[in-house]
């Protein structure tokens, strides 16, 4: 089924609002069996409220038994078919910060990670190093020099850069470098095709030579390398929806997905609170806004229960804020769900709610897991939810005669 066929043809103009809040790696597991989630342990009393008047259910980003990346999550989320359009990291690392990438680059998205003396990773993230301290080490890898090869290396944030190759007959179907796993050693960049051996070699050429550069850092030195892609054509919200849309982003990954799919990035907020004030100077100007709350995710791959349950509770309490502003579609969902109990993303449905003045309410009154497995919603796949948004909005024509 072409989704985006059939909001082309229904799509009706109005002047409605939806906000799509997206805690990332929403979803939870308990640490022991018969305990509680992260979600459902969280004390949220503005998600409960919500849930009163709600409809719930489970989002599968991608289909059972799949975990994603934040990619293809997203990309669920926005109504595009994850399997369909398929983005590398690397491309949304680059447009997330700007970068212009051409038709033939090779994008990755770059991690510092630290080596043991046997040079095995000891922490894939070099202990989350701060961005003042890594952007210099990128500005640094710009030393790297590949004949015939034009190298740009960006800094992104924190233990993040991203380094574009540009050279002709290159293509990004490139395997990871990351084992996914301390105590192993960084991979080997491998390409599955011709033009993709083409951009591993430089791609291995640029880890030697920028290993030795970053040798010697007590945390940063060694890197591995993820997501190799070019840029991608996706059709916009404007086409495919007759939305404005607006993307409120703290990390560039998200910004540059945004961008992909014709929303203008909003602001330059860096806490939530900040996130809420753009959308709330830009509230006249747009019909969609995407904000996107990471840390709900990074204390779920840090196996920090306790922190994510926190990270929980201060995302609740934003939510008055945005209520003020009195949007017609509330949409409360994750991307994928990101356990601390198994410390990754993992293909458990996310926990998805949906607030509007004509949703059927399923008569929860608590937000969670066990009560989105049992919601008016049910089980669906997470390319459904834009539909479900638009419907809601009364911005969608009946289908047919």
């Amino acid at each position: 089924m072409d989704i985006h066929a059939l909001t082309r043809e229904l799509q009706v103009k109005n002047d409605s609002k939806i906000v799509m809040l997206v805690a990332d790696g929403l979803g939870g597991l308990p640490m022991q069996p018969g305990g509680k989630t992260e979600l459902e342990t969280a004390k949220k009393p503005n998600l409960d409220a919500l849930a009163k008047i709600g409809v719930q259910g489970a989002s599968l980003p991608v289909c059972p038994g799949i975990a994603p990346g934040s990619g293809p999550g997203h990309l669920g989320l926005f109504g595009y078919d994850p399997i369909q359009y398929v983005i590398g990291r690397g491309a949304l690392e680059a447009t997330g910060i700007g970068f212009a990438m051409q038709p033939g680059d090779v994008a990755a998205r770059g991690n510092y990670c630290t080596l043991d003396a046997n040079g095995l990773i000891s922490d894939r993230r070099a202990g989350r190093i701060a961005s003042d301290e890594s952007a210099p080490l990128a500005i640094k890898l710009r030393e790297v020099k590949i004949p015939g090869v034009e190298v740009f290396v960006e800094p992104v944030k924190e233990h993040r850069f991203v380094v574009v190759f540009r050279a002709p007959g290159l293509a990004g179907n490139v395997k990871d470098t990351d084992p996914q796993a301390v105590g192993k050693a960084p991979l080997q960049a491998l390409g599955l095709d011709a033009p993709s051996e083409k951009a591993a070699a430089i791609a291995n050429e640029f880890i030697k030579q920028a290993t030795k550069i970053l040798a010697g850092h007590p945390k940063a030195n060694g890197l591995t390398l993820r997501g190799f892609s070019g840029r991608p054509a996706l059709p916009s919200y404007e086409e495919v929806y007759g939305l404005r849309a607006g993307a409120i982003a703290v990390y560039p990954m998200y910004k540059g997905l945004a961008q992909l799919v014709g929303m203008k990035i909003l602001g330059k907020a860096q806490t939530l609170n900040e996130q809420v004030d753009v959308m709330t100077q830009y509230w006249k100007d747009f019909d969609f806004f995407f904000l996107h709350y990471k840390y709900t995710d990074s204390t779920g791959e840090d196996g920090n229960f306790n922190e994510k349950v926190k990270k929980i509770e201060e995302f609740d309490a934003v939510l008055p804020r945005i209520q003020a502003l009195n949007p017609t579609v509330l949409i409360v969902t994750g991307d994928h769900s990101t356990p601390s109990y198994l410390k990754a993303h993992s293909w458990h449905p996310v926990p998805t709610l949906l607030v509007s003045d004509c949703c059927r309410p399923d008569g929860h009154t608590t937000y969670g897991e066990n009560t989105a497995i049992r919601g008016g919603l049910g089980q669906f796949e997470a390319k459904f939810l834009m539909t479900l948004a638009l419907a809601n909005a009364g911005r969608l024509q009946k289908y047919g005669a």
